[in-house]
């Protein structure tokens, strides 16, 4: 395929201090590509001035060079080899290293850095991030209005003070409860009119100082929960309260000014927690978000469950300065019926009559454990109780000891002769409250569940795409919900936020932002359009043909569907080939076998029956692609198939579903045939300005770009290991294709554990490996080329996670390079990608359809990097996807560090034009691809965890649970993709 053009010639190296700042906007250097969709931009290669820019003394360089990855470096193993195979630009630098390198020591208790070089920090709290090399100019400027509402910063003191319940208390709203009673009882004497903020746990906060710096408070709480006949009874607390510090608001006002790098977390957590006292007490609170019946009607989920409505509210420092932000959010909650309702919807079946199966039992149990109840049968008392279990018997055979002579009574006659309440369902089990050595028995029919509780426990996909309708907002009418929460909240008037001086703006931020240009895509020469301008984030594939289409000669087919017939089958598989024939591939049309039908049940079986009789038949040769038609409802057959294809046959494998097999869409055709050409090691297109060498900091030397994430267990699980994904492209320069690994690791751990590792072998000594260095020693394989430059997009990491992250993770990288070449360090840039956020970005005039998508959208390539962005450090939101329903979410980027020296419109622009080469559509997506690409991986991996029996010796479940080996905690491994899949992107 004539895709690249190389020029022979040898490496030049430079060095480049890290902190350089890029002194022209390497993408307005040349007007001539601005994007006019007439045709493509012109192709000849492009000076990029600041790679020849060097500042230092040529003393200096020589010395840092053989420190940091000079020609010392090419006398090393075969990886670092020099390549005689630069891109065609007129000038070929190579960006050698960074001045400094991080070793980082992680132990179980701190993250500490330690600096090998100058000018790093001596801990991680005096690290800095990247600063913010200037704001973007690329793009067509707008308007867009963003749900930050500006906050006005308090002119008081805040003051923190601890404080001490005891005894003891556990629950949040018990802990308020007896604060609340403590203010209400010394607001006027001993708290000198003060109104403090309360984060129900430790601390108190009030704006200006209480009359003492420690005092004692007895306060009598009336506990609900414990009432029984007669007087309600009182529960008595000792209350302490003592003054720790008071919080730097002047520091705060530095930190939003820009002055300052680091933000006082202290005082932004004290206004957080004063905005959100109010709204804790009118609604029922989630993490962040509140929610409540009368915000709107509760939506019905099925199952016994229902959607509620809410807001999200957090506080956020900003370039405007202080900003509320406020979203709207739905959460599923179990709804308050009686426990007998609650079952029967549970179940989908009546059990007023019918006894329980032991499987019905088991849904019940685990459903309600956990979940709180109130009795029905003792009139005005409603005592709550949490559910612990379900009894194994029916009502009618419980009985229990009523006094210490082992006096036994039933159940039924207790609650006869205890409270005159006839039970009438006597063959359903019971419900357990209490510990187990004190368990106490409920019939169902006298308790209702609690209102309020959140469910928490996996939803089915019928609950999850019912939950999706209700949270699916078009822009116009998300906005207006915003705007009527905070009218309605109406923070001025919130007695915590004037007794501490905040004042909120009812009205949203307008913010400029800038709509990029949409990159050209380059196709196969032999087709009508050889290359293609996408217009509003989208194209398709007519008159195109795949840039590296690949050939599929030996192909077999199982049918797992009982309802697709043979010849249904074999019309499909046709209608594949062709439509893989059109896009570009050589696709034999016979399968080496006929068409196998199998039964999901016996699914191991199946392939490797299907595997052997097509290995026999083609005398040794491997089979390269299995297609697979599953019926809808699959269940684990799908996982089952990805673990032992990639696991065990080394089989590519491609799953079609009955559904799309009856219908055969050329859209659906069309989209599956760009999945297949992926995973046979195939590209789709590429990005025009790649192959002519015009991507600013990519194409001028060899670049990989990592993408990494890790995936965590659902809510629930308390055993399962997080699974650890790393893609990187294999392709330089077109940077489309990558490939993958995976790892498990333990139970919600966020740094990954497998980007470089060593280990000792007898034979070898001490070996070294790990998902990054395989993948440089991949690309290596793959390109001709040493990778020169690291650009690593990062998924998955919250704000409080950036530093242990960036510090573990970078120092990972750094080894793994010096594990191929001792003096090899490559520039590294390090980005985190975050979508779960709350901001949105809504068009400044709806009804100007110049500046929205067909959903009523913001345009695809709207970036911000003003107004709404941090203060001082390097991030900007990005929405490179066109909406398709609701409300679209921009991604947003954080760049941690920087040593190659992005300018705002190099990584901005760079960003969204990768999002334009997601391998599976042709589409621009949301998220930039590689990092895409590690979710799809550990997703993946999800599939490979040996199954383990379930506590009660029923059926089997995918677990894989920590074990003990040697003593020690771990987590069993995965077990290993074979060679030809991790090459590929078998993920797709």
């Amino acid at each position: 395929m004539p895709i690249r053009q190389m020029k022979e010639g040898s490496e030049q190296h430079i060095v480049i201090k890290p902190q350089l700042q890029n002194t022209m906007n390497p993408l307005q250097k040349n007007p001539k590509t601005a994007q006019n969709g007439k045709g493509p931009p012109i192709t000849e290669p492009q000076n990029n001035k600041i790679h020849n820019t060097t500042s230092s003394p040529p003393s200096r360089n020589r010395g840092r060079r053989r420190g940091r990855g000079g020609r010392k470096s090419d006398q090393g193993e075969a990886f670092m080899r020099p390549s005689s195979r630069p891109c065609t630009a007129a000038s070929k630098p190579v960006i050698v290293a960074a001045e400094n390198v991080l070793n980082v020591s992680v132990s179980s208790s701190s993250c500490q850095l330690v600096a090998t070089g100058s000018g790093f920090p001596s801990s991680s709290k005096s690290l800095c991030f990247a600063p913010r090399p200037g704001y973007g100019q690329l793009g067509t400027k707008c308007i867009v209005k963003a749900n930050h509402f500006l906050a006005e910063l308090p002119d008081k003191d805040l003051n923190q003070y601890d404080v001490t319940v005891t005894p003891e208390v556990s629950s949040r709203s018990v802990n308020r409860a007896i604060l609340a009673e403590l203010v209400k009882l010394y607001k006027e004497s001993d708290l000198g009119m003060r109104l403090p903020a309360y984060d129900g746990r430790k601390s108190l906060y009030t704006a200006g100082e209480l009359p003492f710096k420690w005092k004692e408070f007895t306060i009598k709480l009336i506990d609900e929960d414990d009432v029984i006949n007669g007087p309600k009874r009182q529960r008595e607390y000792k209350v302490v309260i003592k003054f720790v510090a008071r919080a730097n608001v002047h520091h705060l006002s530095q930190f939003l000014a820009g002055k300052r790098a680091d933000g006082p977390q202290e005082a932004l957590q004290i206004l957080d927690i004063v905005l959100r006292e109010l709204s804790i007490k009118r609604y029922c609170p989630v993490g962040r978000s509140f929610f409540s019946p009368d915000i709107r009607k509760p939506q019905p989920l099925g199952d016994g469950l229902e959607a509620w409505c809410g807001f999200y509210q957090s506080i956020r420092p900003t370039q405007m300065g202080l900003s509320l932000n406020i979203d709207m959010a739905s959460a599923a909650f179990i709804e308050a019926l009686p426990v007998i309702e609650f079952v029967a919807q549970l179940l989908g079946k009546d059990v007023s009559s019918r006894p329980l199966s032991d499987s019905d039992r088991v849904k019940i149990k685990k459903a309600l454990r956990g979940v709180k109840v109130e009795v029905t049968h003792r009139g005005n008392v409603r005592r709550k109780y949490r559910v612990s279990g379900l009894t194994s018997q029916p009502t009618r055979e419980l009985v229990f000891p009523v006094d210490d002579n082992s006096t036994m009574k039933s159940v039924v006659e207790y609650f006869q002769e205890m409270y005159g309440f006839t039970i009438k369902y006597t063959h359903l089990p019971c419900l357990q409250v209490g510990n187990q050595k004190k368990a106490n028995y409920l019939p169902m029919e006298a308790c209702k569940i609690v209102e309020g509780q959140r469910y928490t426990k996996r939803l089915s996909e019928k609950q999850i795409t019912a939950l999706l309708k209700v949270t699916c907002q078009r822009p116009r009418d998300r906005e207006n919900s915003i705007l009527q929460t905070v009218q309605h909240n109406d923070y001025n008037e919130d007695p915590y936020a004037k007794e501490f001086g905040i004042k909120i703006s009812e009205k949203q931020a307008s913010v400029e932002a800038r709509v990029l240009p949409a990159p050209w895509l380059k196709y196969h020469e032999t087709g009508k359009e050889k290359d293609c301008l996408p217009q509003v984030g989208q194209w398709n594939m007519m008159n195109k043909k795949m840039i590296n289409g690949m050939t599929v000669s030996r192909w077999a087919c199982i049918n797992f569907s009982r309802s697709v017939q043979e010849s249904v089958a074999r019309g499909f598989c046709n209608e594949l080939a062709q439509m893989c024939e059109v896009s570009g591939m050589e696709f034999n049309p016979e399968p080496v076998i006929p068409i196998y039908m199998a039964r999901p049940d016996q699914v191991e079986k199946a392939l490797k029956h299907v595997y052997h009789a097509c290995v026999n038949k083609l005398k040794g040769k491997e089979l390269e692609l299995l297609l697979v038609i599953l019926p809808d409802n699959n269940g684990s057959l799908y996982g089952d198939i990805k673990r032992i294809c990639e696991t065990d046959l080394g089989l590519i494998s491609q799953c079609c579903l009955t559904k799309h097999v009856f219908k055969i869409s050329k859209q659906y055709l069309a989209n599956v045939s760009l999945k297949i050409n992926v995973k046979m090691g195939g590209r789709n297109t590429v990005l025009l300005d790649a192959i002519s060498c015009r991507i600013p900091l990519v194409s001028d030397i060899p670049t990989i770009i990592f993408g990494a994430d890790v995936t965590h267990p659902e809510n629930g699980e308390d055993s399962s290991p997080s699974i650890a994904a790393v893609v990187a492209s294999q392709d330089w320069p077109e940077v489309t294709k990558y490939a993958g690994l995976v790892c498990a690791q333990a139970h919600r751990q966020e740094l990954i554990q497998d980007l470089y590792k060593t280990w000792h072998d007898p034979a070898r000594g001490t070996v070294s490996g790990g998902m990054i260095r395989d993948l440089l020693v991949s690309f290596r394989k793959a390109t001709g080329q040493k990778p020169q430059r690291i650009i690593f997009y990062r998924d998955g990491v919250s704000e409080g996670q950036f530093y242990q992250v960036l510090l573990f993770e970078l120092d990972a990288i750094r080894k793994a390079c010096a594990s191929l070449e001792p003096n090899y360090q490559p520039p590294v840039t390090f980005i985190v990608v975050q979508k779960r956020h709350h901001t949105r970005l809504f068009a400044n005039n709806h009804k100007d359809r110049s500046s929205t998508d067909r959903s009523g959208n913001i345009l695809p390539g709207t970036v911000v990097d003003t107004k709404i962005c941090h203060p001082t450090e390097f991030d900007f939101y990005l929405c490179s996807h066109a909406g398709i329903q609701g409300t679209s979410r921009p991604a947003h980027y954080h760049v941690l560090w920087d040593e190659n020296n992005f300018t705002a419109d190099g990584i901005q622009s760079l960003t969204n034009n990768l999002c334009y080469t997601y391998a599976r559509c042709t589409r621009s997506v949301s998220v930039v691809p590689p990092a895409y690409y590690a979710h799809l991986a550990a997703f993946r991996a999800r599939f490979y965890m040996e199954p383990e029996m379930a506590e009660n010796g029923g059926s089997p479940h995918k677990g894989g649970k920590a074990i003990r080996e040697g003593g020690e905690s771990g987590v069993r491994p995965l077990p290993a993709l074979k060679e030809n899949v991790k090459r590929v992107m078998f993920y797709c």
